[in-house]
């Protein structure tokens, strides 16, 4: 058995020292110190000694079997540590095709907030904007909202103070732009409004909002119907219809509920998109307008339903997760 172990060792040195490349490295590491390697084989000598021979074999195998080792680390580092594959070529083929790298996009709110301005810019409209934290005046007061309405419930704002608040809508901007312009108007006013909604596929407690204003002589529901057909045309295709439904606001009078006639999963059916309505006249009289020289239209559009309509998103929090699989599509 010792002569079998001696043999051995020389065998490993022989053919270590013909190693002159990685992947010869990873041959002898397999053939001598793999798990099925000749190393391991020898360890099954140990049943076929004698009792007395037992110790000495055993020991000379450890001693064996850290010789192996140490020579194979010692050519290991001698080779500089190279990979199999080394001796193959580059790791890299250059000749392949790159691959594109991932950049980012803009996002499919602010994608189809620049696409509303663009429309409305078509039609003669300016955009404005207004601070998100407004006081009691331009909130409620002037947009003919009393004190005792149920829209001035606690419970339905984010009030920082008694006198001020996070803006509910936009029309606060309709308000600011017609205490320092003289009429003709025509703007839109956009950005972020907050209401304390639950959170669920349909309700966000920030959401964006996009208001139009028209004031003019002679202004009429025909033309606010005009504006409105020609805004679902635009964003939703020609075959796209529009209905006004009658309802309430405090600062339109008639008001209406606009839907537009479009396809939602495959169903062609009318959807609520936002209200509208004539400019009430005790907003007119709230900044300075005389109501009897001046009529306009009002209309306000939530940005995230107009979104969710035009791409088939079916939960608006999907639009506020960050999720780059879903920003992608779009």
């Amino acid at each position: 058995m010792l002569e079998r172990m001696s043999q051995l060792e020389a065998e490993a040195d022989a053919a270590l020292s013909a190693v002159e490349d990685a992947a010869a490295l990873e041959a002898f590491r397999i053939e001598y110190l793999g798990s099925k390697g000749k190393l391991k084989a020898a360890m099954a000598w140990l049943k076929d000694a004698s009792k007395e021979d037992k110790p000495k074999l055993g020991a000379g195998l450890n001693v064996l079997k850290q010789k192996i080792e140490g020579a194979f680390e010692e050519k290991k580092a001698a080779l500089g540590d190279a990979k199999p594959h080394a001796a193959k070529g580059p790791a890299i083929d250059v000749t392949e095709p790159g691959l594109p790298p991932r950049t980012g996009r803009v996002h499919v709110l602010t994608q189809v907030i620049n696409e509303l301005v663009e429309v409305f810019a078509r039609m003669g409209f300016d955009v404005e904007r207004g601070p998100e934290i407004e006081d009691d005046h331009h909130n409620f007061v002037a947009l003919n909202i009393p004190p005792h309405h149920p829209a001035r419930d606690p419970n339905d704002n984010f009030y920082i103070d008694d006198t001020h608040l996070l803006r509910t809508q936009t029309s606060t901007v309709q308000i600011r732009v017609m205490e320092k312009t003289e009429p003709p108007v025509r703007i839109v006013s956009l950005g972020r409004v907050y209401r304390p909604d639950t959170h669920d596929a349909t309700h966000s407690s920030m959401f964006h909002q996009i208001e139009g204003l028209y004031v003019d002589k002679d202004v009429s529901m025909v033309d606010l119907k005009t504006t409105l057909l020609q805004f679902a045309h635009a964003m939703f295709g020609p075959e796209a219809e529009v209905r006004l439904r009658p309802s309430y606001f405090p600062f339109t009078e008639p008001s209406a509920e606009l839907d537009i006639k479009m396809q939602v999963r495959g169903v062609y059916d009318w959807v609520e998109i936002g209200g509208c309505g004539m400019v009430d006249p005790a907003v007119f009289e709230a900044v300075g307008y005389d109501p009897e020289v001046w009529t306009g239209f009002a209309f306000g559009l939530g940005i995230e339903r107009v979104a969710m309509r035009r791409y088939g998103i079916e939960d608006i929090r999907w639009l506020y997760e960050n999720d780059v699989r879903f920003l992608r599509q779009f």
